[in-house]
């Protein structure tokens, strides 16, 4: 199973077009386009989750700088989440 970064995502582009354009390579598993809490708009990136790492790194290398809705990709193997340490203000106050 590989996860795949996709940045630079037009703010207007769907799951199912980001799912159609990796489909050509492999079979996809999950797609999400994140979205603003607060306001519920895009972004501008996403994650695709494949389960052949074959089909994955094939889909990287072709899609990294394809042009979607006028802007050009930015694909690659997304780095694994790291823990955000808290300042025990909620997150939102002064940064020490």
């Amino acid at each position: 199973m590989k996860n795949i970064f996709v940045g630079n995502l037009s703010f207007d582009a769907t799951e199912n077009s980001l799912r159609s354009m990796f489909e050509a390579y492999g079979s996809v598993d999950k797609v999400s386009i994140i979205t603003d809490r607060d306001t519920g708009r895009a972004k501008g990136f996403g994650f695709v989750e494949m389960s052949a790492n074959a089909e994955a790194d094939r889909a990287i290398a072709e899609l990294n700088g394809r042009d979607l809705d006028g802007r050009a990709l930015n694909v690659n193997e997304a780095r694994p989440k790291t823990e955000r340490s808290s300042s025990g203000g909620g997150g939102r106050g002064a940064r020490w």
